[in-house]
């Protein structure tokens, strides 16, 4: 069973400082409630082929992966894959314009889980939309508050 869960969020501010905060992976963990770290396992700056190791938690595991960087369209598309692990997966954050100063954001998982969390694949999809959205906020009163640049 696959699992696919979209989730959006309208942020007001402008889509390069949205997306430079979002893709930037050592801000996963102020934004991600799961996330506990990221360590870069090639060199910095992020690009097609990078890799990022992530320590996080969910549904009381802790789960160490590591995500390589397939495309990166600057203030547009991020797109990063996991093939390790019961549960590989990929995510895409997508960033389109939204009105004068907005930013319309997507966040997107999808994956096969296998073996064993394949059983739990319903479960899995619910907890992360949850997971999707409180972190979608999270990075939205994150962005708003800070001051307007000039």
């Amino acid at each position: 069973m696959t699992v696919d869960v979209r989730t959006e969020i309208v942020i007001d501010r402008p889509r390069d400082e949205v997306a430079g905060y979002a893709i930037d992976p050592s801000n996963a963990p102020e934004w991600y409630a799961n996330i506990e770290s990221v360590e870069w396992e090639t060199p910095a700056p992020l690009g097609v082929g990078s890799k990022l190791a992530f320590v996080a938690r969910f549904l009381g595991r802790r789960l160490a992966y590591t995500y390589e960087i397939a495309e990166l369209v600057p203030d547009e598309r991020l797109v990063m894959r996991t093939a390790q692990g019961p549960f590989p997966m990929e995510t895409t954050y997508t960033f389109a314009t939204r009105g004068n100063s907005g930013t319309h954001m997507t966040l997107r998982n999808r994956g096969e889980p296998r073996g064993f969390s394949a059983i739990g694949a319903p479960l899995m999809a619910a907890a992360m939309r949850r997971a999707n959205r409180q972190d979608l906020s999270t990075l939205k009163a994150r962005l708003e508050a800070l001051p307007a640049k000039e």
